[in-house]
């Protein structure tokens, strides 16, 4: 699994007009599972997406994590983070998992961040969205799970 995580003063995701998902102050957590991902991965993101320290406070500037600061995250599906643009024009997504499995692992992956204490907000899966962030820094960093980079 891969994510997106961009710290946020906050952020919103609309379907059709209608707000879906909604924090203040937080993660903003674009995630995409990739062919072969499982409950570990989904699991591993979670703990890391949790434990970011991408929050200042006294002594540094990235020294706190959404847990220690009581924020929340906004999790939006992402497929697109499995875009292979090596060869050509248009972006092959071969190695995004198939539906119907992703959304299970979305849904897991949301479960595993409130499981650790912290609030979520998300879009839904397979719509069109339109995401409102108000970036805080900005931060933005990549994971992945089975740490390609």
């Amino acid at each position: 699994m891969r994510a997106v995580v961009q710290r946020v003063a906050s952020a919103t995701v609309e379907v059709d007009g209608e707000e879906v998902g909604t924090i203040g102050p937080g993660v903003l957590a674009y995630v995409g599972v990739g062919e072969g991902d499982t409950v570990k991965d989904a699991e591993y993101l979670a703990r890391k997406v949790v434990g970011l320290r991408v929050f200042p406070d006294a002594r540094k500037p990235m020294n706190r994590s959404v847990l220690d600061e009581g924020r929340s995250v906004l999790v939006v599906s992402q497929f697109t983070l499995y875009g292979d643009c090596r060869r050509g024009l248009r972006p092959s997504f071969n190695a995004a998992m198939a539906p119907e499995a992703a959304s299970e692992l979305i849904d897991l992956f949301q479960r595993a961040v409130e499981g650790q204490g912290v609030g979520t907000a998300s879009g839904r899966f397979q719509a069109m969205m339109e995401v409102k962030s108000i970036n805080s820094g900005p931060v933005t960093v990549l994971l992945d799970s089975k740490k390609d980079f």
